[in-house]
């Protein structure tokens, strides 16, 4: 056991992962933090990277930027075809994947191991209810939610309301399950619940995975704050070696790449809401330049600090996207979306296990199209949101941690989807407005934000949020990517960050210029595929974790 003065504060910026506060179990091991990393100075700039794992990684995506540029039109039907192979041929895997780590999250509520306290039974939290839910939710999915929030619903409500199709004895259509032909009421119905199946509790279960695993190793165990870290009650000492490189190389991949796909969303978004308000040429070298700034703002926001960077960024982001939900809440199809709440709730409970079965489905398209592809995103991206969560919540309990983690935003993901994707419908099943269908993914918010009043304040308010979520998920990840080269280390030279900070914005420009969405989504399902593999691992990893610990 460990016992320390108990402290009220956050650590710094720069300090180094605080030691546990108050009773905990130890893991005593050899290793360093550190001890694998060179250390030296080029010119003004220190440099202090884990080698060999920042080498490998940074070598590999400079070439993989540079190999993606040179041969744009070669590469687009390559990674189109890796997308529909991993998700044609492991739909099964990701959905059951996904299904495991939901139920361990519900079963450390209701168990004894829920008592247990990040960062020792004397731990206080580092951060303000507030202050803690804008970050991981910023960071979770803000760019997702301004992206699909209007798009899935109507897609999803479309494709039910149109039936099943069927050529050469399998189905052909994108309904999910088994449609709604001809029923506006039934296929709205299960148009949200497939919806909110990819935006509740699946998702929130594999951020909350990771970042209980990290935050236990590190705050109650003394170790690095890596990925590796989860997986000493597996491999014990040898964690520090091959094994551990593999593993945190696998998450800088994971999480660069999955940071991209949603950075290219994102620029996708604004470059159309740009185009929409103003008449911004909507081209390629437009989006590049859009990235390009967004990148140089999160530079700045890397050089402000957590606190003052993705801290006050985030806080500013939950009140803009209050603002705006409130807005569609008020002017919009108010009685509809307030009783729509609980019928969409109800739906999603009600469709949730035919949702979730991943075997003998007949909706391949539904289930491998978006499904899977959502599944293997979200597990790209787990690292990232996961790592970052587990900074900002040393203190919590692990009940409290699953409640706030995976419940709380998931019932907000409920609302806003409800509020937006309630209101398009509406739009287009009572009003007849046919242009919010007609329009593009990218264009789908601001096509149904037209048919509301105050039409160029509220476009302009969602090019803004999709931007500052920009800024923030990129500045966050740096963070994390930075953590996991470094070491473990928290206090790394803050121009790491900026290096990283600097290539997720190009490796976001190399796939949009060498395939578009496709390409994005074809990365981030091929660094999920063998990501969730270790997940697997790990949840087994934190339930020995947690058993060890006082309660």
């Amino acid at each position: 056991m460990s016992t320390s003065p108990p402290s009220s504060e956050a650590p710094a910026e720069g300090e180094p992962i605080p030691a546990p506060e108050g009773e905990t179990t130890l893991i005593e091991t050899e290793y360093n933090v550190g001890q694998d990393n060179v250390e030296f100075q080029l010119g003004p700039v220190g440099v202090d990277v884990h080698q060999p794992v920042f080498a490998i990684s940074g070598v590999t995506i400079v070439a993989f930027v540079a190999l993606t540029l040179l041969f744009q039109s070669e590469v687009e039907p390559l990674f189109n075809g890796l997308r529909e192979w991993l998700t044609g041929a492991l739909d099964w895997f990701f959905l059951s994947a996904a299904n495991v780590f939901v139920l361990l999250c519900l079963v450390l509520i209701v168990t004894p191991l829920g008592n247990v306290r990040l960062g020792g039974s004397e731990a206080t939290p580092d951060y303000s209810y507030l202050g803690w839910f804008a970050m991981l939710f910023a960071a979770g999915m803000g760019i997702g939610l301004m992206f699909y929030g209007v798009a899935e619903p109507i897609s999803h409500f479309s494709t039910a309301l149109g039936g099943t199709t069927v050529e050469g004895g399998a189905r052909t259509d994108w309904a999910p399950l088994g449609a709604a032909a001809g029923d506006d009421a039934a296929a709205e119905r299960l148009g949200m619940a497939a919806t909110i199946f990819h935006w509740a509790l699946h998702p929130w279960g594999i951020y909350a995975v990771v970042a209980l695993a990290l935050a236990l190793f590190s705050y109650n165990k003394g170790l690095p704050l890596t990925i590796r870290s989860m997986f000493y009650p597996i491999f014990g000492e040898r964690v520090w070696g091959p094994i551990g490189h593999a593993i945190d190389v696998l998450a800088v991949f994971a999480t660069l790449f999955g940071l991209a796909t949603s950075l290219g969303f994102g620029a996708e978004q604004a470059a159309a809401g740009l185009n929409f308000l103003f008449g911004v040429p909507q081209t390629d070298a437009a989006k590049v330049v859009l990235i390009l700034a967004i990148t140089a703002v999160a530079l700045v926001s890397v050089l402000a600090g957590l606190d003052a960077g993705v801290k006050r960024l985030s806080e500013i982001n939950m009140a803009l996207a209050g603002l705006l939900l409130l807005f569609v809440v008020v002017v919009g199809p108010t009685l509809l979306i307030l009783t729509g709440f609980a019928k969409n709730l109800w739906a999603y409970v009600e469709h949730l296990p035919a949702l979730a079965n991943p075997f003998g489905r007949e909706d391949t398209n539904f289930a491998q199209g978006w499904t899977a592809f959502y599944w293997a995103w979200w597990i790209s991206w787990s690292p990232f949101v996961g790592m970052f969560i587990a900074r900002v919540s040393r203190g919590r309990t692990v009940r409290e941690f699953m409640i706030c983690v995976l419940l709380i935003p998931s019932i907000v993901s409920v609302f806003w989807m409800t509020a937006f994707g309630g209101t398009a419908i509406h739009q287009i099943a009572v009003d007849g407005l046919g242009a919010v269908e007609a329009a593009p993914l990218e264009l789908k918010l601001f096509e149904m934000l037209a048919a509301l009043p105050l039409t160029a304040i509220t476009s302009f308010v969602g090019i803004v949020l999709v931007i500052v979520f920009f800024v923030t998920s990129s500045d966050s990840g740096s963070l994390v990517i930075d953590t996991i080269t470094a070491g473990g280390k928290v206090n790394a030279p803050v121009a790491q960050r900026m290096f990283w900070a600097i290539f997720e914005g190009l490796v976001a420009i190399a796939l949009l210029l060498g395939g578009g969405l496709g390409a994005l989504q074809a990365m981030a399902v091929s660094t999920g595929f063998p990501f969730a593999v270790v997940l697997l691992l790990g949840c087994y990893a934190i339930v020995r974790g947690l058993w060890s610990e006082p309660r």
